[in-house]
C-alpha cells in the first residue's frame, strides 16, 4: 500500500490541472513498450493499441456484438485471386508518428522485418516470440508505392487479416536515431536501440509515451495530432500501475489511490457497489482452461481422464460461490450460438457419478488415485482469479480420485513457459499448463493449439498434440476464402477438438473492472481490447 502512498505524491505538479485516469493493472510489470508488448492481451490493452497502431484493428465500439476486425492504418486490402498468398493493402495517408515521421509502405515493410528478416538492422529476436506466433504464415512484405504494401504468406492463409492486428507499428525514424547513438555492434548495438526506444517510445495511437519507470508505472498523455479525431482520448493522462494482487487493487480503488481496477477481488464487489463505484462486466472471447499434455508419460493421454476431468467440475458452483458471478462458464471454446461450435457429441457438465465412472474404467478409485500437477500464475492477464480457482479445480477433482499439485509461478514467466512446451525442463513435471487464450480468430482461437506445426517453440500447442483429422480441418478452413465455408471448417474443428477433450475447459471470462464514481464513458466491448479514448475523469 506504500506504493499507492507514493503514487498519489510522485504525480506532476500540473496534475490537479488536468483529468488523469490511473489503472490498478492486474500485471506484476509494465508490458513491454518497445511495439510489441508481452504478457499477453493485457499487454496489448495498455501498452500496444494505447500507443501503436495496427494495419487492421478490433472493432471496441459495441459492448453487443462481437468485435470484429476494422480498418485502422490500413484503408482496405485485397487477396490475389490467382496467388492467394500475396494481399494488397492500401495504406492511410497523412499518418504521422509521435516524433512527427511519416507512417508509409516503407515503415510498415521495417515492421514486418523487424520480426521476420533475420539479418535486418532492426529484427529483434525478443518481439518475434509474441509476434510471430501470431501470425505464423507471414512470410515477407513489398513496398508498391508509398501507400500500398503486398504481403506474402507462406501458404494460402484467410486468417491473415485478422492476425495483423497485432503487429504494431513502431516508428522507423525514431529507432533509426537510437541505433545511430549506440554503441557496440551487431545484435548488441541493435539490442542497444530497442531498450532505448522502450524507455522513450514512438508510434502513430491515441496516446504518447509521458515517462516510464520498469516494475512501477508507465504514464501515457493524449495525443492530440491523432489522426482518427474520433479517437483522441478525452483524458489528458492515463497512469498505469502494476499491482498483480487483486486485494491491494481493491483496497487502492477504495482509498482513491487509482480510480481504476482491472479484476476486483470477487468477495469486495458489495462494498465496491455500495460505496457508489461501477463495476463493468461482459462476456469476452476468452476460455480459462486446462491446457493438458500429450507427450509419452502423460496421464492425460487416457480419453476417459480427460473427459472426466471435464465432468466433474460444478462451473455454475464456481461462478456463484467463487467468483461472484464474474464468470460465464465454458462448455468449450464457443458456445451454442456462435458460428464455430459446431455439433460436438461430448456434452461438458457437472455429472460427478460420470466422471467417477469413466475413472474408475481408466483404473483409478478412492483406494488409487491420479497424481496430476497443474502450472499457473498468481495473476496477470484474464487468468481472472488463477490461484483461488485452481484451488477449487484441486477439491472438485479429488472427488473425482485425482491428486492435483498446484505450481504457482509468476505470470510472465508462465507466459514464456506456455511457448516451451510440456517437454521443456520448466514446465517442472506439470502434466496441464493454465494459460487463459483469445478466442477472438480462427487462429487464437483454435489453429495455435490444434495443429500439429504449432507444437513449441512455433506457438502455443504446449502439449504437442498430433492429430491429422485437426491438422486436415485447419487447412480446409485456412485455405477457404468464402466466409460461410469456412465458418463450416472452424466449427467441425471445434466439435473435433471438444469431442477429444483436449482441454479441461472451465471458464470464460467478463473482464470485469471496477471504476470509480467520476470516472464516466467506458465501453465494455466483447473484447479483451478496451478503447480508452473515450473515457473521462471528472473533477
Amino acid at each position: 500500500m506504500m506504493v499507492g502512498v507514493s503514487i498519489v505524491v510522485a504525480l506532476p505538479a500540473t496534475a490537479s490541472a488536468e483529468s488523469v485516469l490511473r489503472i490498478g493493472m492486474t500485471a506484476a510489470d509494465i508490458p513491454r513498450t518497445l511495439g510489441q508488448p508481452d504478457q499477453g492481451y493485457e499487454g496489448n490493452r495498455f501498452t500496444g493499441v494505447t500507443m501503436y497502431d495496427a494495419l487492421t484493428q478490433f472493432d471496441l465500439s459495441s459492448e453487443d456484438k462481437a468485435s470484429g476486425i476494422i480498418p485502422d492504418l490500413a484503408t482496405e486490402w485485397k487477396v490475389n485471386d490467382d496467388d492467394k498468398t500475396k494481399w494488397i493493402f492500401k495504406l492511410r495517408s497523412g499518418v504521422t508518428f509521435h516524433d512527427g515521421s511519416s507512417f508509409n509502405a516503407d515503415a510498415v515493410v521495417w515492421n514486418v522485418e523487424k520480426v521476420l528478416k533475420q539479418d535486418a538492422p532492426q529484427f529483434d529476436p525478443s518481439q518475434v516470440g509474441v509476434t510471430a506466433s501470431r501470425m505464423p504464415t507471414l512470410a515477407s512484405a513489398r513496398k508498391i508505392d508509398d501507400l500500398t504494401v503486398e504481403l506474402t504468406t507462406k501458404e494460402p492463409d484467410s486468417f491473415l487479416p485478422i492476425n495483423l492486428a497485432n503487429l504494431f507499428m513502431a516508428s522507423p525514424t525514431k529507432w533509426q536515431k537510437f541505433y545511430d547513438a549506440a554503441s557496440g555492434e551487431g545484435k548488441a548495438k541493435t539490442q542497444a536501440a530497442w531498450d532505448a526506444f522502450a524507455k522513450d517510445a514512438s508510434g502513430t495511437g491515441p496516446w504518447k509515451m509521458a515517462s516510464f519507470t520498469p516494475r512501477e508505472r508507465l504514464e501515457l498523455v493524449k495525443n492530440d495530432e491523432y489522426w482518427d479525431k474520433a479517437r483522441i482520448p478525452k483524458t489528458d493522462r492515463m497512469v498505469l500501475l502494476p499491482m498483480p494482487e487483486a486485494n491491494a487493487r481493491t483496497a487502492a480503488l477504495l482509498s482513491g489511490q487509482v480510480n481504476w481496477v482491472e479484476a476486483p477481488a470477487p468477495d469486495a464487489l458489495p462494498e465496491i457497489k455500495q460505496r457508489g463505484f461501477k463495476v463493468y462486466a461482459n462476456e469476452q472471447p476468452h476460455v480459462w482452461p486446462w491446457q493438458f499434455s500429450r507427450v509419452e508419460g502423460s496421464p492425460w493421454n487416457d480419453i476417459r481422464v480427460r473427459k472426466a476431468a471435464n465432468l466433474c467440475v460444478d462451473r455454475e458452483g464456481m461462478k456463484e460461490g467463487l467468483l461472484a458471478g464474474l464468470m460465464v462458464p465454458a462448455t468449450g471454446t464457443f458456445e451454442p450460438g456462435h458460428p464455430w461450435r459446431g455439433n460436438p457429441t461430448f456434452q461438458i457438465k457437472y455429472d460427478l457419478a460420470a466422471g467417477q465412472k469413466l475413472m474408475q474404467e481408466a483404473g483409478y478409485g478412492p483406494s488409487k488415485h491420479l497424481a496430476v500437477k497443474v502450472q499457473t500464475s498468481a495473476s496477470g492477464s484474464g487468468q481472472m482469479q488463477p490461484v483461488p480457482m485452481n484451488e477449487y479445480l484441486q477439491q472438485a477433482l479429488a472427488e473425482c480420485y485425482f491428486d492435483v499439485q498446484i505450481d504457482v509461478i509468476e505470470w510472465n514467466t508462465l507466459f514464456t513457459n506456455w511457448r516451451r512446451g510440456a517437454k521443456d525442463p520448466t514446465a517442472n513435471g506439470a502434466s496441464a499448463i493454465n494459460v487463459t487464450y483469445a478466442a477472438m480468430d480462427p487462429f487464437f482461437a483454435l489453429v495455435r493449439f490444434f495443429h500439429s506445426s504449432m507444437a513449441p517453440p512455433v506457438s502455443n500447442n504446449w502439449g504437442f498434440i498430433n492429430d491429422p483429422r485437426f491438422d486436415e480441418l485447419v487447412k480446409k478452413a485456412r485455405q477457404t476464402f468464402d466466409p460461410a465455408a469456412r465458418d463450416k471448417a472452424l466449427a467441425e474443428l471445434h466439435a473435433a477438438s471438444v469431442d477429444d477433450a483436449d482441454f479441461l475447459y472451465v471458464a470464460h471470462d467478463v473482464g470485469p473492472r471496477a471504476l470509480s464514481p467520476n470516472v464516466k464513458g467506458l465501453v465494455q466491448p466483447k473484447s479483451w481490447l478496451v478503447n480508452f479514448s473515450s473515457v473521462t475523469v471528472e473533477p
